[in-house]
């Protein structure tokens, strides 16, 4: 080893030793966060010590995860490994796909067959209990089994459809399967799905709408009857946070507002609160604008309109409903709404005390056939 390649290593290791030392002491010196708008999740934090986390390794991999999270710069950190991961030509990460005109796509991890099964059989069940409640089911493909020409090149048919088609054709033949493929497939160049979130748009919700009408005997309401407005163009959703890739654009979301207002009290049940909009628009500040509709998920929620026709719905659902359940205000009188992944009472006891008419249950495929919660219909 020469003088010159000894000085060089010399001076590596040194500038190792100050950045390792120099990362030390800012981590040290720094806040912990509780909580990453960038990924959109709560951090971990310091774990309690005792000998039993210890014995039981709880407090090891829950000091790894504080290590982790609370590394200084992380977001810095994370944007260099994504853009590194983007330029390298990777396409996937986390169960996100980077596919093309900036869209990230959820992959779609196929079910067992058992728990497809158990599904069915439990809204067959419910149906069977409840015979004087007409039912519908709307399954909503998500973006990967629409927009497949924004796909990465090798990436195939991700079978969603299959397992769809596969509860549409073993549903009780007096349960009324709404398919909403048709028509999103067919507008599937216009803006229905976010490009860095795993929800529908409200113009992709409006039309699955109009379906609803067809098949619900409502007269659904035009375009040209609201007054569609954007409220934010900054909206970076759940697969950005999920991804980790940083280099796209964000997405834009727009109320749709008739002109023609029908008078309406929210109810949040669980909550104690009651409301007079659907909307909750200071969660536009927030990470997760999505939640401007209906300040987002809750176990019951009770809208009680001026419409004079005593139609009583039910509608069990995830959160992509929320952006539907605005278009059907006008046609019901009472709209019950029900998250099961938060509902613990009785839906036979909630049907039987508000006389409710019709059950429409509204999920779109990946969390339908990912959630346990819908078993609970039979229970």
């Amino acid at each position: 080893m020469n003088q010159y390649e000894k000085i060089y290593k010399q001076t590596m290791a040194g500038l190792l030793t100050i950045f390792i030392g120099g990362m030390f002491s800012v981590n040290l010196l720094t806040p912990n966060k509780t909580f990453s708008d960038e990924e959109n999740r709560k951090l971990g934090q310091f774990p309690a010590f005792s000998f039993q986390n210890l014995i039981e390794k709880k407090f090891t991999s829950n000091y790894e995860k504080y290590i982790s999270d609370q590394f200084a710069f992380r977001d810095f950190w994370i944007n260099v490994k994504s853009d590194m991961d983007y330029t390298l030509g990777k396409k996937e990460n986390n169960g996100v796909y980077i596919g093309k005109d900036g869209f990230l796509l959820q992959k779609f991890s196929k079910p067992k067959e058992q728990e497809v099964n158990s599904k069915i059989e439990a809204i067959n069940d419910f149906h069977l209990a409840n015979p004087n409640v007409k039912m519908q089911v709307m399954l909503v493909p998500t973006a990967i089994s629409i927009l497949e020409n924004k796909l990465p090149n090798y990436v195939s048919h991700s079978g969603e459809l299959t397992y769809i088609n596969k509860v549409k054709k073993s549903l009780d033949k007096d349960i009324n399967f709404i398919d909403v493929y048709p028509v999103l497939s067919s507008k599937k160049d216009e803006y229905i799905y976010y490009k860095t979130d795993h929800h529908w748009t409200t113009k992709g919700a409006y039309y699955a709408y109009q379906e609803l009408g067809k098949n619900m005997n409502f007269t659904p309401n035009k375009d040209g009857s609201f007054n569609i407005k954007q409220i934010t163009n900054s909206f970076y959703g759940s697969l950005y946070s999920k991804a980790g890739f940083k280099n796209i654009d964000p997405d834009s979301i727009e109320l749709y507002k008739q002109k023609k207002a029908t008078k309406y009290k929210v109810e949040y049940i669980d909550e104690s609160k009651t409301s007079t909009s659907l909307y909750e628009m200071e969660n536009i500040k927030k990470k997760d604008k999505y939640t401007v509709f209906f300040n987002g998920n809750h176990p019951l929620i009770k809208v009680k309109t001026d419409n004079t026709n005593g139609e009583k719905l039910l509608v069990v659902k995830d959160s992509y409903a929320n952006s539907l359940l605005p278009f059907l205000i006008p046609h019901f009188s009472e709209i019950h709404i029900v998250d099961l992944r938060y509902y613990t009472d009785s839906l036979n006891m909630l049907i039987q005390r508000n006389k409710i008419d019709d059950m429409l249950v509204l999920y779109n495929g990946n969390t339908f056939f990912e959630d346990a919660s819908i078993n609970d219909l039979s229970e």
